[in-house]
């Protein structure tokens, strides 16, 4: 972890900005009048969230021609006459 004043911070910010991306430091408190103010840290990049499968086993699979034997109580349900 390195310290650095707000002046020194102004002056440098893109060398920081650097020694946290590649990873040289992990951490770099920025202060004022001797008293930590700031700190900068890498973004930690999520590998993405993985929604897909959610709710996976937690509900009975279903075949295609399970699925549209369906319809007509789904019709009834909204008032529609299939016949």
């Amino acid at each position: 972890m390195t310290k650095v004043n707000m002046l020194e911070a102004k002056t440098r910010l893109s060398q920081l900005v650097s020694a946290i991306e590649d990873g040289t430091e992990n951490e770099i408190i920025i202060a004022r009048d001797g008293k930590p103010a700031a700190r900068l840290v890498p973004i930690i990049k999520e590998k993405g969230l993985r929604r897909l499968g959610l709710l996976d086993g937690q509900f009975p699979d279903m075949s295609l021609e399970n699925f549209s034997a369906l319809d007509e109580d789904v019709a009834k349900l909204f008032g529609v006459d299939t016949e």
